[in-house]
């Protein structure tokens, strides 16, 4: 049974990435919409901050801050520290470069997709919004069918690909610890992971927002304060790392003749991965904010993929980058935990595995009520949602 799951994924995968069909189709409807909205990114940079600390004129209504919150739970996950650290691997220096040219084009991709959720959104009984691309699809396109399509595989995406995928690296990322029993501690860490998660998602959309508003800030912060600090003790070879990136992006002659594994494809493609823009997940989220004009929050979750890949992932790519590359035969979190135990030591690879655990944790909950909007959308019956 596994084994037929996986070779139709691969199949699937295999078609829509060789021909770099989707990583290519996102990137070029970013750049479509940066020109369209005459680079509105970066012309609204300033507003997209002040409008994050609009409170909402309802009482009790989630803010564009708390939606920011969700969306970002899932953006900051696993992809970037598992995802940086392949790119960087498969990809080179260069490859960081290619990341940040994804997030400021998808910037508008992001502003595009959230703005229409606001503009098609719609309200329960008791106020609170709800919405996403399968409303703006029934509603603006008029075609339902294409919707529920949509719902479906956003369900199959995220709900069953990205959240085992984020369980599965939070447990990997404790496999060097002395505790870790192979065919046991996974089993452990997942019903703690469930547990947890359960406490979070049964109490509602308004406890979500509490706890993501409270978890993301923080895990964020303190990975900001950690790669600073890798980045200041290595500080003399800064210009070094910043020439190496910039020299292997603009590396044509290598890129092209090996594009698969270039550092252009790699940015592109974790890039996308990391900050989701154009995906048409953070659009859900983005539904149920109470602002004032449909295009303050379009403009929040431009902000949101701005500090997913420019912030976040930053961090990760200097923390490998500064601390050096202590075995070449090392990939994802390893790569991450043995290059900050070079620079501070053994509490490096527990503070990764910290790190990777709040990260993966949050996307499991933006994950989960990315599932839970479009299962609303396919039927509004209650053991729906009670089975989901």
């Amino acid at each position: 049974m596994i084994e037929s799951i996986d070779r139709v994924v691969n199949a699937i995968g295999g078609f829509l990435y060789r021909p770099y069909i989707v990583p290519l189709f996102l990137l070029a409807a970013g750049l479509y919409f940066t020109i369209r909205t005459g680079l509105i990114q970066f012309r609204l940079f300033g507003e997209s901050i002040r409008v994050v600390k609009e409170k909402p004129k309802e009482k009790g209504s989630i803010s564009s801050f708390g939606a920011l919150m969700v969306s970002t739970a899932s953006r900051v996950g696993t992809g970037n520290i598992v995802g940086v650290s392949t790119a960087i691997c498969l990809g080179g220096f260069g490859a960081v470069f290619w990341m940040w040219v994804v997030a400021l084009v998808g910037g508008a991709s992001a502003f595009i997709e959230s703005a229409l959720a606001q503009v098609y959104k719609k309200r329960d009984a008791d106020g609170s919004s709800y919405g996403g691309p399968s409303y703006y699809m029934e509603q603006a396109l008029h075609q339902r069918w294409l919707g529920v399509v949509f719902a479906v595989v956003l369900i199959l995406t995220y709900v069953v690909g990205f959240n085992m995928l984020a369980a599965y690296n939070l447990q990997d990322a404790f496999g060097g610890f002395s505790f870790y029993v192979k065919g046991r501690t996974p089993y452990i860490i997942g019903a703690i992971l469930a547990v947890l998660f359960a406490l979070c998602v049964l109490g509602g959309g308004k406890r979500l927002t509490n706890v993501t508003g409270v978890l993301v800030p923080v895990m964020g912060l303190l990975y900001i304060v950690m790669s600073l600090v890798v980045v200041f003790m290595n500080i003399k070879i800064f210009p070094s790392v910043i020439a190496n990136i910039f020299r292997d992006a603009f590396n044509f002659k290598a890129a092209f003749s090996g594009f698969t594994g270039s550092c252009i494809m790699w940015g592109i493609k974790r890039g996308l991965y990391s900050n989701e823009a154009g995906m048409g997940s953070a659009p859900n989220v983005a539904a149920t904010a109470h602002v004032s004009h449909p295009v303050k929050q379009g403009l929040i979750q431009t902000f949101g993929v701005f500090t997913d890949t420019l912030v976040i992932c930053t961090c990760t790519a200097f923390i490998i980058l500064f601390g050096g590359v202590p075995d070449a035969s090392l990939n994802g979190i390893q790569l991450t935990q043995a290059a900050l135990e070079s620079e501070i030591g053994p509490a490096g690879g527990g503070f990764v595995a910290v790190a990777i655990f709040l990260f993966a944790f949050s996307s499991i909950i933006g994950n989960y009520y990315y599932g839970e909007a479009n299962i609303r959308f396919i039927t509004p019956r209650p053991w729906a949602l009670t089975l989901y």
